[in-house]
C-alpha cells in the first residue's frame, strides 16, 4: 500500500488518511488503489465497525491530481477511481468524515456517501467541476441537489462557489462544525461509539435509510462517461492550462 495512504485499525475503527499534504493531498490513481483495497478489505472484516476519513497536515484533500487524472485517461471500469467510488456505494459500515481542512472535488462528493461529516471551522468545501471542464462525479449530480436543492447545488456545481463550514452545517452537510485541532477528535468519538453498537443492526439501518444502490451505480457510470470525454477535450486542455498558468481560461 503506497505511504501516501495511511491506514490503522484500533478499537474496531478503520482510519484512512490522504497523506500527501505538501500536493495538498491530492489523490492519485495510485492514492485510489490503496483506498479501495482498505475499503474492501474491512468491508469484509467483522473486527471493523467503522471507518473514518480524514487527510494529513492542514488540508482534507484538494481533489484529483489533474496531471494524473489526463495521463490515466480517465473514469472509465478499469481504473481504480471507480473502484473506490463502488467502495463507497457498498460500504455497509458507517463511514465518518473529519474534514481538517480544505475540501475540493471528490473531498466533497465523497461526503455526501458519508454517515457523519465533522468540519474544521475554517475550512471550505467546493466542487469546481465546470471551472475546470470537467462535470460532476460519485452520484453527486444526483445526491447533492437531494440534499441542498438544486439551486443550492448549482452554485457550487456551476459557479464553483466555495462552502464555508457554518454553511455547509446550515446545509445540512454535516453534522457539527469544530475548531480545528477538535475535528479528528469529534469523528473519532463517534466512530468508536458506533464500532461498540450491535453489527448487524446498525448496517442494516444503514442500508434502509441509504435506499437502492443501483440509482447511484447508474448515475456514477453516466457521470464517468461524461467526465472521460471531457478529460480528453480541448476545454479541459484550455482549462488545465489556465490553471497552471494562473490566469482565465478562453473558450471562446
Amino acid at each position: 500500500m503506497t505511504d501516501l495512504i495511511k491506514t490503522n485499525i484500533e478499537n474496531k475503527v478503520l482510519t484512512i488518511t490522504f497523506n500527501r499534504p505538501e500536493k495538498k493531498n491530492a489523490l492519485t490513481h495510485a492514492m485510489y488503489t490503496a483506498m479501495a483495497d482498505a475499503m474492501e478489505a474491512a468491508r469484509k472484516d467483522e473486527g471493523v465497525r467503522a471507518i473514518v476519513f480524514t487527510g494529513a497536515g492542514d488540508v482534507f484533500t484538494a481533489g484529483n491530481d489533474l496531471i494524473d487524472f489526463q495521463q490515466s485517461g480517465g473514469l472509465d471500469a478499469a481504473r481504480p477511481v471507480v473502484r473506490f467510488l463502488g467502495e463507497l456505494i457498498e460500504a455497509d459500515k458507517p463511514l465518518v468524515a473529519a474534514v481538517n481542512g480544505l475540501a475540493v472535488g471528490i473531498g466533497l462528493t465523497m461526503l455526501l456517501h458519508c454517515d457523519f461529516v465533522y468540519m474544521a471551522d475554517h475550512a471550505t468545501v467546493s466542487a469546481p467541476f465546470v471551472d475546470l471542464a470537467l462535470v460532476p462525479e460519485n452520484a453527486s449530480s444526483l445526491l447533492f441537489p437531494a440534499l441542498v436543492g438544486h439551486v443550492r447545488a448549482a452554485e457550487v456545481f456551476m459557479l464553483g462557489k466555495k462552502v464555508t463550514a457554518p454553511e455547509a452545517l446550515q446545509m445540512g452537510l454535516v453534522n457539527q462544525v469544530t475548531s480545528g485541532a477538535d475535528t479528528f477528535a469529534a469523528a473519532l468519538k463517534v466512530a468508536e461509539a458506533l464500532a461498540k453498537k450491535a453489527p448487524r443492526s446498525l448496517q442494516t439501518t444503514k442500508r434502509l435509510m441509504r435506499g437502492d444502490k443501483q440509482a447511484l451505480r447508474d448515475r456514477i457510470e453516466a457521470e464517468g462517461k461524461h467526465f472521460s470525454q471531457q478529460l480528453q477535450s480541448a476545454e479541459v486542455m484550455e482549462a488545465i492550462s489556465a490553471f497552471f498558468e494562473k490566469r482565465a481560461p478562453d473558450f471562446g
